[in-house]
């Protein structure tokens, strides 16, 4: 963790002297790679120091903390983009890295010495990287060129020989042994389907409130802040509340929440009164709030204390494969309805269509993840706190 943290800082220090878009973007991958290094170990940091009974509430603070931050950021960037220019959105970026990474030097236990080094495999890397790059890449340029096509394919079939490649190796990247643990298995396909139908919400909504109904971006912005203040506030609590009742039910709420939101979204329209706008991103952030943590508490207390890094890495990557998803998607029905064309130019009775398609489709996904989510073991050890093994082992 304390690497990833001092990798992100140093690429975003770089990337304020950025000559070239190229640049930039190796910095951002740079960047990428330090965050996928936090977000891997800081889940299974937590629930290994605190004890079962609390699991939800710790992982209620820190989703809170993560959508304070997300709540902020777009606020405070857009603020030092508008005064000092978009380079100093990573000197500030900088300085808070910097934060982070003296205050894990000095709070976080230096386990090394007592960690058993591992092998890297690096078939099993370049695997990984190849099989979701394509197919992500392949899925948000699909009807651009044919390359997409084959790019998509590819990418399936490499996830496939993936797969297979872990199930034999030693020393295997993705422990695909624990997908045999029910409970592990849907409450990560649940995550998965949330984000996959969630995230462009934030997007959709910019683009309509400003380029639809013209408001201007600080307006806009207000409005918008509504679902991740809900978020934060609430995640605590949905955290407290998965300590003592059935994080899977608690977990099926929030995904009803989410879905009875995007549903609402399907009858926007260039005149939708803007109290019902808010009312929608308010009932988007209750459904997150009582879906995240419970159900990362789940996860985490369906496996082996031994493999909570593991299940802690699986848990961000079906968060962020359903995030790239959802965009992708998104992508696609914005090509299909609206073309190549500038999106600041496009008319606003287009991006209301566009969004009277997309939110249908993302409402479908959002409600097949209830099922994901309301599958769980009778009486299930996860449920009560209780550690699990994985199935079969």
């Amino acid at each position: 963790m304390k690497l990833g943290i001092a990798l992100f800082c140093a690429a975003s220090f770089l990337n304020m002297f950025s000559p070239n878009m190229a640049v930039f973007l190796l910095f951002r991958v740079l960047q990428g790679a330090g965050a996928a290094m936090v977000f891997a170990t800081n889940t299974a940091i937590l629930v290994d120091v605190y004890p079962a009974e609390k699991r939800g509430s710790v992982m209620g603070i820190a989703v809170a903390a993560v959508f304070t931050g997300s709540a902020m950021g777009p606020v405070i960037g857009g603020l030092i983009t508008h005064a000092f220019g978009w380079r100093n959105i990573f000197l500030f970026i900088t300085a808070f890295s910097m934060i982070a990474f003296v205050t894990a030097l000095i709070k976080l236990p230096n386990d090394s010495a007592a960690g058993k080094k591992e092998k890297i495999n690096t078939a099993s890397i370049v695997l990984f990287v190849l099989s979701l790059g394509l197919f992500m890449y392949g899925l948000a340029t699909l009807k651009q060129n044919l390359m997409s096509y084959f790019a998509f394919a590819a990418g399936v079939l490499l996830i496939i020989v993936f797969v297979r490649h872990e199930t034999r190796t030693e020393v295997p990247v993705v422990e695909v042994r624990l997908f045999r643990n029910r409970e592990f298995t849907f409450a990560n396909l649940a995550a998965l389907f949330n984000f996959m139908a969630v995230f462009a919400v934030i997007y959709l909504m910019s683009i309509y409130l400003q380029l639809a109904r013209g408001f201007s971006a600080d307006y806009a912005g207000i409005i918008m802040i509504a679902q991740p203040v809900v978020q934060a506030v609430l995640s605590p609590f949905a955290g407290r509340l998965a300590d003592k009742r059935s994080p899977s039910v608690i977990a099926s709420i929030g995904m009803g929440c989410c879905t009875a939101a995007l549903f609402m979204f399907i009858f926007i329209n260039e005149t939708t009164p803007v109290i019902y706008i808010i009312a929608g991103l308010l009932v988007t952030g209750l459904g997150i709030a009582l879906f995240s943590s419970p159900n990362s508490s789940r996860i985490m207390g369906s496996v082996a204390n031994k493999d909570y890094g593991v299940a802690s890495s699986i848990m961000s990557t079906a968060r962020i494969v359903g995030q790239g998803i959802g965009m992708a998607l998104l992508t696609i029905i914005i090509n299909a309805v609206i073309g190549n064309v500038p999106i600041a130019e496009v008319a606003p009775a287009l991006i209301v269509r566009n969004i009277q398609i997309t939110f249908p489709i993302f409402t479908a996904i959002c409600a097949a993840g209830i099922v994901f989510s309301l599958m769980h073991r009778k009486g299930g050890g996860a449920d009560k706190g209780v550690t699990i093994a994985p199935e079969g082992l």
